[in-house]
């Protein structure tokens, strides 16, 4: 047993953005229990919904576990591990607006659009900031061009109008997730400016004297577990009017 607590990289303890890790896996990590246990107490409809706010977020408490391990053996930001986390909870995201549009006849064209716009955002967020470092602004645009028809198509394409026909609490709902995508979505293109300002148009973003995975574990503890209980509270309350 003392041989395993060794094996554990030790962080300082002035290590504020070692510090965002650690408060990232276990909020994640709590957040997933709460929608697991909370499957049951929904409408049958809403179960499935809620299994995937505990899956996204559960899936974020593993990799920033490892995040966390790895930040604190290297001092390093761990780019794969993040990208690994988003090309897997991301998409599911955008499976949580085809699950509430469901009751208003959302089809499976509408999903695919929407995690293949979130998969080429990512992919070309990677590169910007992992492969083509040199390029970061090119990739960026890209990156930032597919966010911006993944916020067209929820705010004012087919799937605000599906929002619009179901009406009431899945509005309520749909609008509040929206909200989640265009404003605390946008906290990761700054996270990507000030990880990758060397050498580009936006250098000034590298003398703010924040580092990037501070931003970027702001940002998923905000995205991931607010998604979740927006889609608990629209379960709970499509639930109770059920009974």
């Amino acid at each position: 047993m003392n041989n395993l607590f060794l094996m554990v990289p030790k962080m300082a303890t002035d290590d504020y953005v070692g510090f965002t890790f650690f408060v990232g896996c276990m909020a994640m990590m709590a957040a997933a229990v709460f929608f697991f246990f909370s499957i049951n107490s929904v409408d049958r409809k809403w179960r499935t919904s809620i299994l995937v706010s505990g899956l996204i977020t559960f899936i974020a408490a593993v990799h920033y576990y490892y995040m966390r391990d790895y930040w604190a053996s290297t001092q390093e930001s761990p780019t794969f591990f993040r990208y690994v986390d988003w090309i897997l909870t991301v998409p599911l995201m955008c499976v949580e607006f085809y699950l509430i549009l469901k009751v208003a006849g959302a089809t499976k064209k509408l999903l695919w659009t929407l995690i293949g716009a979130s998969v080429v955002m990512l992919v070309t967020g990677y590169f910007g900031e992992a492969v083509y470092v040199e390029s970061a602004a090119m990739w960026g645009l890209i990156s930032g061009l597919a966010y911006f028809y993944i916020v067209y198509l929820i705010m004012f394409g087919e799937a605000k109008a599906l929002a619009t026909k179901a009406g009431g609490n899945v509005l309520n709902a749909h609008n509040m997730l929206c909200k989640f995508v265009l404003i605390g979505w946008a906290i990761y293109p700054l996270g990507y400016m000030i990880g990758t300002a060397s050498g580009q148009w936006y250098s000034f973003m590298g003398n703010l004297g924040i580092d990037m995975n501070v931003v970027y574990n702001i940002g998923d503890a905000i995205n991931k577990i607010g998604f979740g209980l927006v889609v608990y509270s629209l379960a709970v309350a499509s639930s109770k009017e059920v009974a």
